[in-house]
């Protein structure tokens, strides 16, 4: 019987961008442009600079490094070697926590695969079919995963689930056969199993960083596999392999085919630069401010459903966050400062305005409460309920299920213009801005994906 990698394998190396219905090649185009817009808002962040920095440390002035193709750092004229420019970019796009969702047994974040993708296509200057099939291919593997099987239950962190992705996006770049893919799943699966306590507590610069490490990684194991190197097997069934210690054993869906349905659909697009959780109930809080005072409030009750108790609002860190990465995991907060500040963005979210003890004294009111009917409702729906007591006895209720930017509720492509061009704001011009847009919506006419990200060359040097 063929392994869980030879399926992967086969379906990685077999998949066709002529396979794909054009509104999952139109989806690509938004997650890309979603992407790299969220990479610019993070610019300027102390761990993209901190990745950065690394990253220049292994430049390749030739556009060669050790006989590999360089690949570009966004908003630079930096060349380095595919791995770390993953890395770096990945940072980037992750750090605001506003590029997009999926939510399963498992959550994920699917577009981290693109930094890989883009880096990979670029030093092997492939086309924008290639580079948009392999994309494809990243959210088919890491979106299957999630349905199939829990990690944070286990002490696992999703970006586990990267490394198989981020891989099988590699090898395809690379134009690996399906043996050598085989040994590239394995060679990354057995090194780079990550703890589920880079989201516990109060969260650190890691959160940025995570699945940029497990995209890096899994470029390395591609590239090893391409010189030859063999990897351990079976990476899945075996005596010490993924199920018997990290997952338990599970079945891996349908991926989809010619005319299939494609994973990328059934994925969120971020309105709020906050966790995936509490967008709706930030919908719900915005909705409700223009009934009630402030100053007039006694009581907020969040009804909500285990995976967002779990993560967004247990532990006392998420009750008094200290740090952006906390804030923006903390439904408290995200409910607390979209009631003062009638808006979500990322200023929300800057230390000066953390620090803010009117948020916290107003957080003191809140009691965040399981509700049974609403975890049934999870994660088709992703349902919140905000109640309001007024000092005179009276109620304000609002729940939202879907928010904005659901596959049920989506954002137009012109709102995914917007978050774009409000996340470039001060970096480029807005005519720059313009024609970066029009050349990515064209994304499948273009020849070398090396252009993607001179797009970007010259971003301001500026404080954001």
């Amino acid at each position: 019987m063929k392994t869980v990698a030879d399926r992967m394998a086969s379906y990685a190396c077999s998949l066709r961008y002529e396979d794909l219905p054009r509104n999952v090649v139109h989806e690509v185009k938004r997650r890309v442009i979603d992407s790299l817009g969220c990479a610019l808002g993070g610019y300027y962040a102390k761990p993209s600079q901190i990745a950065m920095k690394i990253a220049r440390a292994v430049t390749c002035p030739s556009g060669r490094r050790g006989g590999t193709p360089g690949a570009r750092v966004l908003g630079t004229s930096i060349k380095t070697s595919p791995d770390m420019a993953a890395f770096a970019n990945g940072t980037m796009v992750r750090y605001l926590d506003y590029n997009d969702t999926y939510l399963s047994k498992e959550p994920a974040h699917p577009s981290d695969n693109i930094p890989a993708a883009l880096a990979v296509a670029e030093a092997q200057h492939a086309t924008g079919p290639e580079l948009i099939t392999a994309i494809v291919i990243g959210y088919e593997i890491q979106c299957r995963f999630c349905d199939a099987a829990s990690l944070r239950t286990r002490g696992w962190d999703h970006v586990t689930y990267g490394i198989f992705s981020t891989v099988l996006v590699a090898a395809r770049l690379l134009k690996l056969i399906p043996e050598q893919t085989v040994h590239a799943l394995g060679l990354a699966g057995v090194a780079n199993i990550a703890l589920r306590q880079t989201r516990v507590g109060e969260l650190s610069m890691w959160k940025a960083s995570a699945f940029a490490n497990v995209a890096r990684n899994g470029i390395f194991a591609a590239l090893l596999a391409k010189e030859g190197m063999s990897g351990p097997s079976p990476i899945f069934e075996g005596e010490k392999a993924f199920w018997s210690l990290v997952s338990g054993p599970f079945e891996l869906g349908p991926l989809a085919g010619r005319n299939g349905a494609f994973k990328i659909l059934d994925t969120y697009i971020k309105y709020y630069p906050a966790e995936y959780h509490a967008q709706s109930a930030i919908d719900a809080a915005l909705e409700l401010r223009p009934r009630v005072s402030i100053q007039q409030i006694t009581s907020i009750t969040i009804r909500t459903f285990d995976a967002a108790v779990e993560i967004i609002a247990s532990g006392p860190e998420k009750w008094r966050p200290k740090t952006r990465e906390t804030a923006d995991h903390s439904l408290p907060y995200c409910v607390a400062v979209a009631l003062i500040d009638g808006e979500i963005g990322l200023a929300q979210f800057s230390e000066r305005r953390i620090a803010d003890p009117r948020l916290y004294r107003l957080m003191e009111k809140i009691q965040v409460v399981a509700d049974a009917r609403l975890n049934n409702q999870y994660p088709a729906a992703i349902p919140n309920l905000i109640e309001i007591t007024l000092k005179d006895g009276t109620t304000q209720t609002r729940q939202v299920d879907y928010p904005r930017g659901h596959p049920q509720n989506p954002m137009t492509d012109m709102e995914v213009e917007e978050k774009f061009t409000g996340l470039c704001h001060g970096l480029m011009a807005k005519r720059r801005i313009r024609q970066v847009l029009d050349r990515l919506w064209e994304l499948e006419k273009i020849k070398d994906t090396a252009e993607v990200l001179s797009l970007f060359s010259g971003i301001k040097r500026h404080s954001r």
